[in-house]
Parts: C-alpha cells; structure tokens; sequence
C-alpha cells in the first residue's frame, strides 16, 4: 500500500471519528506554584551568572540572588498559607500535578528556610587562611580539576571558587520543594530526581581532603540510582495496577470505589501483586532518602566525605522532602493498605531506632556520629508516621520543622573547629574545647541536648509529639523502643559533651575559627529555634496541626 493511501485512510478514519479540534493549552495556576517557580527562576538565572557575569562579581552575585529568591519563596508560602491554601482552599493544582494543602505549604517553608541558613554556611569565607591574598570557602577552587593537578594549583592561585554550587542549590531546593507536593508518581519522580542530581555534584566538590568528597559522591550517586531504579519500577508496577499515574485515581482502585475503568488495562487492574510490589518499591526508594534501616548505607560515608556546609544542608532538607513524599504516599494514595504495609513500618522503625543509636557509640569521628544521629531520628520520625492518624502528621511535621534548625546549626558548629588540615572532626580533637572555647562548646551542648530529646529543647518537644501520637494510634510498644533508642542515644551525646567540658585541652589541639555574619547568622537562628520549639512549642504544634489535613 501506497504512502499516500495510509496517508488518505487516517485523515479519513480521524474525520470520520471526530473532527480534529484545536489543543487545549494546559491550566496552570501559577500564584499557587510561585514558592517553585521562583526557586527554579533565580536557579536558572544563576546558571546565567556563571556565563555572563565577570569571575570577580560572581560569588557576591550568586549570595544575593539565591539570598533573595529563598527570601521570597518564603514569603509567597506564607501568603498562601494566610490566603487559606493550606485549609479551606487546599486542592489539586497544576492538572493534577501538585497538591497546594496544609502539609505541602508547611513543608516548602522549612526546606525554603533550611536552604536560607544552608545558604550561608554556603557562602561562609572567612574560616580557612586566605590563599595567595584570596579568601576561599568549603568548596574546590575548579571542580572540573583533577585533585593535586597542575590545573588545580593554577586555580587556586588565580583566586578561583566554585560559584556553581549556588545555582545548584536553588535546583536541589525547587526538586524538594515539589517532592513532598506531587500528586501523580511522575511528578514524583522528576523532583526526585531534580533534587537528587545536584546533591551528588555537591557532595563532590569539597575543597579539602578532595578524594574522600569524590568518593562521597560517588557512592551516593551509585546507591542513589539503585534507589531510583527501585522507584522507577514501582511506579510502572503501580501504572500497572491501577492504569493511572495520579494518586486519588491509584486510591480509588485500591479501596475498590473506582467507576471509570481504562478498558485496556483491565486485565491487570486489581491485580494485589502489582500494587504490593510496586508500594513495596517505591517506600524502598523513599526509605532510602531518609536514611531508615537497612537503606541507610551510604549516610555515613557521604556525610563525612562531603562539604560539611552540603552535609548540614542535605541533613535537614532531604529527610524534610522525602518524609513529606513518604506521608503523601502512604496517607493518600495507600490508606487502604494500612495492614499491609503498618507492620513493615513498625519492623523498619525499630531496627531504625536502634541501629543508629547502637552503631553512633563506636563513632570516633564527629561528623559519622552526626550521620548516625541522624539515622535513629529518622527512625523516631516513622513511629509519627506509623501512627495513621491526623496527630500523627501534624508530629512529623513539628518534629521536620525542630530537626531541621537543630541538624544546620549542629554541622555550622563542626565547620568552626579547625587545625592545619581543615576540619577537625575527629572525637580526640574535640577534648578540652570547652575550656578553649566555652561559647562555640556551649552552644554545640544546646544542639547534642536537643537531639538527645532533653527537656525545654526542640527535640524533647518533637519526640514527645512523635511518640504521643504514635502511642494513640496503637503503637505504644514501639514508643518504648523509642525511649529505649533515645536513652542509649543519650549516652553518646553526653559523651561528646563530657569531652569538651571535662577533658583537658590537648596543646597540639584545634583552634576555633572567628567565622563572619553568615555562619554567625546560622547557629544563631539554629539555636534560637532549639530554644523556642523547646520552651514554647505550642503555637507550632497548632500550627503544624492546622497543615495536617492532606487533600485528595
């Protein structure tokens, strides 16, 4: 048959069918995407800083824009959330895409103001010995450079810095800004991946102990694109399963109230493999951004190889991102599989708990400890999760917003102890620091007594919240392994403690650098926020209570 026959059958098939009528242009409702929309501008415009704008300005360029792009994130978060998006005006936007509701608004404006304080640890340049009369930062001086090369010597003499990272952590931030909103597995995994990407060319670019951040980065991206993989596959088991992308539809298949079925996908609608696989699958991807058991094998390593100001950073926002997603997915699209996927949970927030905790004492370096740390508070975050009930989000989300300041202002902290070859992060080296430098040990003991959950601190009031409603939902033998976690916790954190205040002073010992106003700025909001949530927790409990209603 002729080219010009089939070309003839089709425009009459299509005729005949219905008249071709022009394309509808999607409808998108920009005011309530602005918090993203002006991440991704001020991203894109600092790419164009990079090639436009002369080496000299770039950095100070780079600092004001993102300053001011967060900034104003932020702002349009809270005129939405006081325009009622998060309550009475919560719905689908973006054609389905994007949830604008309670939890989605309070989630973007902690990871926006994460990044803001992680902006400045970012732009921090006053704590390494100026080289060649230039004042460098945590990142490498040419990152394309191979490390001890001749390429990298001439960089670091010509005064070079890395201004990249800043555009790279607008993109970072607009990919977590969507993960926790998506309403459809697709949107879900291109901010994934959005936030993923540059996180592992972060995590690469330390200026010191170069091979170690290379190697950080490496394993991240490899462990990282597994876990991807992992989701990937879920989501086309789920597509599967329920013949639809968006999460109310996959619900609706689930709990059987569907009415309009695809006739092509009939066959395998309904089919329980596909969809307890593929939630299988795509739980497994999250799990692995919040560092939970047994998925948290690359936390340590990537956060001791990496810059401790992309540490700090990916501390606190990814687990905020991948928690929200976590919450979304488990809430709105597999409420009907509460008793299937409630007692992994409950296996998974145990061996959580108390792996991070047991593995944290044998730790001899202070940033491995941290990453610890970290795992057994991802653990404490999931009895919230496991809880099903609306106290149970609200819990998360207060329990986000204290670990967030607190984790930022712990690793600003670590990146003030220094000796000749940078950092001093191992345990020995912090002996005796208190004497040296009471206020920079004092205010580290605030952050150590907030992660251990010690009263009048953020963290006592976030695990009270997490285990309270963990116990009202019937988990109440998980909130004694939680008691139990944190006690053992505890002694860890009191050692470093007893350490700086109680051990003499090595005379080969550190120094404390004299850091400016941006790191300055950091742990004093950190520790302000610690304080606050500790003392006076209950307007943000209500707030967070307010945004814990998902729409559907």
């Amino acid at each position: 048959m002729s080219a010009t026959a089939v070309h003839s059958l089709w425009t009459t098939a299509a005729t005949a069918a219905d008249p071709i009528s022009k394309i509808d242009a999607p409808k998108i409702e920009y005011w309530q995407l602005s918090p993203t929309l002006v991440i991704l501008g001020a991203a894109l415009i600092g790419v164009l800083v990079e090639a436009f704008v002369p080496r000299r300005a770039r950095y100070l360029t780079q600092v004001l824009v993102s300053a001011l792009a967060l900034i104003l994130g932020f702002v349009a978060v809270v005129v939405l959330a006081a325009q009622g998006y998060g309550t009475t005006k919560a719905h689908i936007a973006a054609m389905g895409a994007i949830a604008v509701d309670g939890p989605s608004l309070f989630l973007q404006g902690v990871i926006l103001l994460s990044g803001l304080v992680g902006l400045f640890t970012f732009a921090e340049r006053r704590l390494d010995p100026e080289a060649h009369g230039n004042r460098v930062d945590s990142f490498a001086a040419q990152g394309a450079s191979v490390p001890g090369s001749d390429s990298e010597k001439a960089a670091v003499k010509a005064g070079f810095t890395t201004t990249e990272v800043f555009p790279l952590l607008l993109f970072a931030v607009a990919g977590m800004l969507v993960f926790p909103s998506a309403n459809d597995l697709l949107t879900l995994f291109v901010a994934l991946e959005v936030f993923s990407l540059p996180l592992y060319l972060l995590c690469a670019l330390a200026r010191r102990k170069r091979l170690l951040s290379q190697e950080a980065a490496v394993k991240y991206f490899l462990l990282g694109a597994f876990a991807s993989a992992f989701t990937l596959f879920g989501i086309a088991l789920l597509y599967g399963y329920a013949g639809s992308m968006s999460y109310s539809t996959i619900s609706q298949v689930v709990d059987g109230s569907i009415t309009n079925i695809n006739p092509a996908l009939a066959d395998t609608m309904g089919n329980d493999a596909l969809l307890l696989i593929g939630g299988a699958m795509i739980v497994m991807g999250l799990l692995f951004k919040v560092g939970a058991v047994p998925f948290h094998m690359w936390t340590p390593d990537v956060y001791q190889g990496a810059p401790t100001p992309v540490t700090g950073f990916m501390a606190a926002a990814t687990k905020v991102a991948a928690f929200g997603a976590l919450l979304r997915l488990l809430y709105v699209v597999l409420p009907g599989l509460r008793w299937d996927w409630r007692p992994v949970m409950w296996g998974v927030a145990i061996i959580t708990m108390l792996g991070g905790a047991i593995v944290a004492i044998t730790q001899t370096d202070i940033k491995r400890l941290l990453a610890y740390s970290s795992i057994a508070h991802a653990g404490f975050i999931l009895a919230g999760v496991i809880a099903t009930t609306r106290d149970g989000v609200s819990s998360v989300l207060f329990y986000l917003g204290a670990y967030s300041f607190v984790t930022i202002g712990a690793f600003a902290v670590v990146t003030l102890v220094r000796d000749a070859g940078g950092e001093a992060t191992h345990l020995s080296k912090w002996a005796g620091l208190g004497r040296r430098s009471p206020l920079v040990a004092a205010v580290f003991a605030v952050f150590l007594l907030s992660f251990a959950g010690i009263p009048l601190t953020a963290g006592f009031a976030g695990k009270f919240a997490v285990f309270k409603a963990a116990a009202a939902g019937g988990a109440a033998p998980l909130v004694v392994v939680g008691v139990l976690s944190s006690a053992i916790a505890a002694f860890f954190y009191i050692r470093v403690i007893v350490l700086m205040f109680f051990s003499e002073p090595r005379p080969d010992g550190p120094t404390v650098a004299v850091p400016s106003l941006l790191t300055m700025a950091t742990i004093g909001v950190a520790v302000a926020a610690t304080l606050v949530l500790g003392v006076a927790p209950q307007y943000f409990l209500d707030l967070a209570n307010q945004a814990g209603v998902f729409v559907r």
